[in-house]
């Protein structure tokens, strides 16, 4: 099977691990014995035209089997250069967005498989809509993290790599501070309380961020949405606690583990909690296990499941 991925979610100088995730799983696909040609495109309107005739180019030139896109708009770009059967894994902003969330919308009857990241981006959210459905053609496809790169670390020596004090009092917010959807001000006012220091992570090399886990008592996912909620995968991957709002897949991926905590935000608790993390030496929860279920590779397998589904729905007379 031979598949071009394609993807606006590209990384730069200024977010250098943005859209790990999808090379990730375009990793994982090829080591399950999918042929995978990836292309990888800045995002940015003027960039979006240019795409198309790229795309087109690229599917008059080659053979492929299928095409997956990853993101909304640059499902329209390979919808508009002609890819069928053409599937698009939408990711949150892409669903959530006031304008980008409508073009998303107006896109879901032109593929052969509509996927959302969790199962929470078919449904409403923070008083914006979800995806619609369409009977026989939806799937759950999250990207799954990277175990291998994601594993415990000692909180000493994780700190010490990174120059950061050994006896600091760190917090992780696994997202750039300027996204309002991350909403930063609830972790910082959780710092606050806590008496700690939260560090970001939106200029953080995707090589790093595992000592960035490492070196943190806990990581605060205060969003308003999320479209899967990888971050907590990573964290739990390290057997770092984990402190989230209700959002993506965390209220399963969490339920249970003792330390975590996906609740609407509430500054005092979460504060409360974080401050037992922080006093610890090197507090961990028993997370790992749980993350095995969104690592890359059960994901890739859900995919390549939902492709055989894709090109024998094609193949019917």
């Amino acid at each position: 099977m031979r598949v071009l991925v394609v993807t606006n979610i590209t990384p730069d100088p200024v977010a250098p691990s943005r859209g790990v995730f999808v090379r990730d799983q375009v990793a994982a696909l090829r080591r399950a014995g999918i042929e995978v040609e990836l292309l990888s495109f800045p995002g940015g309107r003027w960039n979006y035209p240019r795409a198309v005739p790229q795309i087109r180019r690229l599917l008059r030139g080659e053979r492929f089997d299928l095409v997956h896109a990853h993101y909304g708009l640059a499902g329209w770009c390979a919808s508009l250069a002609g890819a069928r059967p053409l599937i698009v894994t939408f990711h949150g902003t892409d669903v959530r967005h006031p304008t980008v969330g409508r073009l998303s919308r107006r896109l879901v009857p032109r593929l052969d498989l509509v996927a959302g990241a969790s199962r929470a981006l078919f449904a409403s959210e923070s008083g914006r809509p979800g995806l619609p459905k369409r009977p026989g053609a939806t799937a759950v496809l999250p990207c799954g993290a990277d175990l291998d790169r994601f594993r415990p670390s000692p909180r000493a020596e994780a700190r010490e790599r990174l120059g950061l004090d050994p006896e600091g009092r760190y917090l992780l917010f696994p997202a750039a501070t300027p996204r309002p959807e991350k909403r930063y001000d609830r972790a910082a006012e959780v710092g606050r309380l806590a008496n700690a220091k939260v560090l970001t992570a939106g200029a953080i090399e995707a090589e790093q961020m595992p000592d960035w886990v490492n070196a943190a008592s806990a990581v605060l996912i205060t969003s308003e949405n999320e479209g899967f909620g990888l971050a907590a995968v990573e964290a739990l991957a390290c057997n770092v606690p984990v402190l989230s709002t209700q959002v993506g897949v965390a209220p399963a991926l969490l339920h249970g583990i003792q330390g975590c905590l996906a609740e609407p935000f509430g500054a005092d608790r979460w504060a409360a909690l974080a401050r037992r993390h922080l006093d610890s030496p090197d507090a961990r929860v028993a997370g790992r296990e749980r993350a095995r279920w969104f690592s890359a590779e059960p994901m890739a397998e859900r995919v390549v499941v939902a492709y055989q589904r894709v090109l024998g729905f094609a193949a019917d007379p």
